[in-house]
């Protein structure tokens, strides 16, 4: 039926997918009602995106977590991130997450917040993880939980939005053409801009279950692309089906990813003073993103892949922003979690303060040539513990001499190894990249 995945304020335990059925949800529900019951009075939110499997799974999850005795309220179709702040706002023990961010509509999954919007305690994971291999159990009927719908959750999260930019900002003469994937953000996002005075053009606003990032979204920029020039509009902003991913497109056409957006976001916080500390990017970050902030003497340092390794890296250096090249940006200024729509947000403040538009704010970052090969091996030891390889890499970094990178690193899904170089010479990287690739491949015969 459907897979199983724990994004990054999920739980982490059971590594990998597997069939996440209705009765599996059902005791999930279970053990996280008793895990969160022990903190004592208990109260869940429960938010979705628009897959239509998110219906079944709601419902099996809903009857978990009361016959473990905690109160549920239903958020219906949200952004992840929006969960997020509402467990905060009404005090809950948790939030609920059911979404596959952007996957396809027949993939589902499950995110956990605390009850401060952040990922859940390392030992209440775990608790919930021993509880789903416990016999469930259903608590007294005086003590069943009640459910509840929360029917001003939307409105509430556009005004938290709107809260990111000064009190009176206006978007008055920019047009915005905004994609929402058919997905979560379908209803809040175009109010959001409207509400701050942009003229918005709304695409992929119609979720039907079944097309949830169906060539439309961050995932597919084409059908953005094409609506940007055709209203000749000032740039386009693109949502994944969860709401926590966010890509744009200038006014020329061309994609603006998340290494960009999170440089005009950071330099515009820098050059007001209120960048602390540095930025947090990922290994896949482009060394231009590295290189642009080096010139302007703000700090930046590589998480492994992953939203959850970004937030990590974030507190703990109590630093403000980080992000992927996939558009999941983090402000801790502004928020708890990757939130796509609050992301838009500080880059338009950012295009105003400067009086800029995007595609001549973006030069400042100029990305550098990367080439990227994928080299089967047959298992057995990594060919990148042979000391070749580490002699090579070693090698090529060297010449480099500061304005290039290696990445070598195995597929957490296949015998792959990916051999990433980097740099200001496309002639150069490429050469560079196939020479590595053939030892790799040399070495793992």
């Amino acid at each position: 039926m459907s897979k199983k995945y724990f994004g990054t304020d999920g739980i982490r335990g059971r590594v990998g997918e597997y069939p996440i059925t209705p009765d599996f949800m059902l005791k999930l529900g279970w053990a996280a009602g008793m895990a969160f019951r022990k903190m004592g009075a208990c109260k869940v939110l429960v938010g979705k995106d628009t897959r239509i499997s998110g219906y079944m799974f709601e419902s099996a999850l809903e009857a978990g977590l009361t016959s473990a005795g905690a109160d549920v309220m239903l958020l219906g179709p949200m952004p992840t991130p929006a969960i997020a702040y509402l467990s905060r706002t009404f005090q809950a023990e948790a939030g609920i997450v059911i979404s596959a961010s952007h996957n396809p509509h027949d993939d589902n999954g499950i995110k956990f917040f605390s009850g401060k919007g952040t990922k859940l305690p390392d030992e209440l994971e775990l608790m919930i993880e021993e509880l789903l291999d416990a016999p469930m159990t259903v608590v007294e009927s005086s003590k069943i939980g009640k459910v509840s719908r929360i029917n001003d959750a939307s409105g509430r999260y556009i005004e938290f939005c709107k809260s990111s930019v000064p009190t009176g900002t206006s978007f008055s003469g920019l047009k915005i053409v905004i994609d929402c994937a058919h997905g979560a953000t379908y209803k809040v996002a175009p109010s959001v801009f409207r509400e701050l005075g942009a003229d918005v053009v709304v695409l992929s606003a119609q979720p039907n279950g079944l097309n949830i990032n169906d060539n439309c979204g961050s995932t597919h920029m084409g059908q953005l692309q094409a609506a940007v020039l055709a209203e000749h509009a000032d740039l386009g902003i693109a949502f994944d089906g969860d709401g926590d991913r966010v890509l744009m497109v200038d006014h020329t056409g061309a994609i603006v990813d998340g290494d960009e957006l999170l440089f005009i976001i950071a330099r515009d916080l820098h050059e007001r003073g209120k960048l602390q500390g540095g930025v947090v990017g990922t290994l896949m970050s482009n060394l231009g993103l590295e290189l642009a902030l080096a010139e302007l003497s703000i700090p930046f340092i590589r998480a492994n892949v992953g939203d959850r390794y970004v937030i990590a890296e974030l507190l703990e250096r109590n630093w403000l922003v980080g992000g992927e090249n996939s558009g999941h940006i983090v402000c801790f200024n502004h928020t708890t979690t990757g939130d796509a729509i609050i992301a838009a947000l500080q880059v338009l403040m950012a295009l105003k303060t400067r009086n800029e538009g995007l595609a001549q704010t973006r030069q400042a970052l100029r990305k550098c040539p990367q080439v990227l090969i994928n080299v089967r091996f047959g298992g057995g030891e990594s060919p990148l513990e042979h000391p070749a390889v580490k002699e090579a890499s070693a090698r090529v970094t060297q010449a480099m001499a500061g304005r290039g990178r290696v990445l070598l690193r195995k597929s957490g899904t296949e015998p792959l190894v990916r051999v990433m170089v980097e740099g200001e010479d496309e002639t150069q990287v490429r050469s560079y990249a196939e020479e590595l690739a053939k030892l790799v491949t040399e070495v793992s015969a």
